[in-house]
C-alpha cells in the first residue's frame, strides 16, 4: 500500500532553510510543519502554510534590515 501526502517543495539557500527549520521547531509540535528534509536546500512541507513561512520570513528581514539614520 503507497501512502500519499500532499505538500509543498521548498528549495532556498542554506541560510533560510536552517531559518524554516528554526521556526518550525519554535512552534508547539501540533503546529509543526515540515514533513520531510531532503537536504540542506530542500524540503517538503505541508501545503497550507505557505502564507505563514511568507510572512515570518518578510518579518525576518524587516528586522535586520538598516536604515542609514537621516
Amino acid at each position: 500500500m503507497v501512502n500519499a501526502i500532499k505538500g509543498m517543495f521548498i528549495s532556498c539557500d542554506i541560510p533560510m532553510a536552517q531559518f524554516i527549520i528554526n521556526y518550525n521547531a519554535s512552534l508547539p509540535a501540533s503546529h509543526r510543519f515540515i514533513i520531510h528534509i531532503l537536504d540542506n536546500t530542500h524540503m517538503f512541507v505541508q501545503p497550507h502554510v505557505a502564507d505563514m513561512i511568507r510572512n515570518a520570513i518578510s518579518e525576518f528581514r524587516e528586522q535586520i534590515s538598516y536604515e542609514k539614520p537621516t
